[in-house]
């Protein structure tokens, strides 16, 4: 029924409408949608595939904000839950190119991470090509046991289960524990997808490799190996490991020690939030129709090169044609 149910956070986005302002300076802000797994869903809905999403929402206002957007994209909404007494999730965000774009996140009792799983029990993983979750929805009780019963019933099933590492280390009680936990859930992840930095934080076996406090860092600089924690999630049971480097482009690594490469579209940068999401949703829409994991990594690169000319994430996600004719006009893929 589905190609792919996406399971985790969601939020309003408030984007910054004064480019270039430091924060305190910001006059007025655009309400969009996101939140990793939210953004993965309508980004493959856009390239024409089909997508459900298994979130949760306040009963409050946000919570129809979201859904109304969602339902005119075409994602299946059915599945997401209402829990009363909790928040849908907000984060405001700032634009200052090239290299600066602060986010506060506001996931205070909020509702996402109440997904439980009886949620999961009724949300179609058994009717879908493919699952797709989130660090994020690892981070807290009950979501952590839900989401980790998802990707076990999916993997039981036969379905393809995809992990957005999606690290946001402000989320974890220590950001030590993101490693622990992503470990101990990729027996049943087929292809995970993260940065460079998001890969050493979860392969790190020594807490005390990672100091820094957790209200000082959102993407701590971790220092180590980055082929030796690539190596570490290989051997965790993975298929395939795909790093995203931004303006350098993606590399596959294999369990069986291949290595590949795919270029990446240059453009000029205009807001870098939500590109990842991009690419997942680029690359999830190749590797579904079995392309190569160069050509799929590739196309994500594309995907998320047009999403960086934008200015915010689901919203912004690009269709089918769009994607099509920004290759075309680069020499294809």
């Amino acid at each position: 029924m589905y190609d792919i149910l996406t399971i985790g956070r969601s939020s309003l986005d408030l984007y910054a409408n004064d480019i270039g302002a430091a924060f305190a300076d910001i006059r007025s802000f655009g309400a969009f949608v996101g939140g990793c797994p939210t953004n993965i869903s309508v980004g493959i809905q856009r390239l024409g595939l089909r997508a459900a999403l298994l979130t949760a929402v306040g009963e409050d206002p946000v919570g129809e904000f979201l859904l109304k957007f969602l339902k005119n994209e075409g994602v299946a909404t059915q599945f997401v839950a209402h829990k009363p007494g909790h928040r849908t999730s907000a984060v405001v965000l700032g634009i200052e190119p090239p290299d600066r774009f602060p986010l506060i996140f506001y996931r205070d009792n909020c509702a996402d991470i109440e997904l439980t799983i009886d949620d999961v029990l009724a949300a179609p993983i058994a009717e879908s090509r493919a699952v797709l979750i989130s660090g994020t929805g690892l981070s807290k009780e009950p979501s952590r046991s839900a989401t980790r019963y998802a990707a076990e019933k999916a993997k039981a099933n036969g379905t393809v289960v995809y992990l957005d590492l999606d690290f946001r280390a402000d989320q974890w009680h220590d950001p030590r524990v993101f490693g622990v936990v992503i470990r101990s859930v990729l027996p049943q992840i087929d292809i995970a997808i993260g940065t460079e930095e998001e890969i050493k934080a979860a392969s790190l076996r020594s807490l005390s490799q990672l100091t820094i406090a957790h209200s000082q860092i959102s993407n701590p600089d971790i220092e180590g190996d980055i082929a030796a924690a690539i190596d570490t999630l290989l051997k965790g049971g993975l298929k395939a490991l795909i790093v995203k480097r931004g303006i350098e482009g993606a590399d596959i690594h294999l369990a069986n020690g291949a290595r590949m490469h795919a270029e990446p579209f240059p453009v000029e940068v205009y807001n870098t939030l939500g590109a990842g999401d991009a690419f997942a949703s680029g690359f999830i829409y190749g590797n579904l129709n079995g392309w190569s994991w160069e050509k799929s990594a590739r196309f994500g690169n594309a995907t998320g090169a047009i999403v960086v000319t934008r200015h915010g994430c689901a919203n912004f996600m690009p269709t089918l044609p769009e994607v099509e004719a920004f290759v075309a006009e680069r020499g294809g893929l």
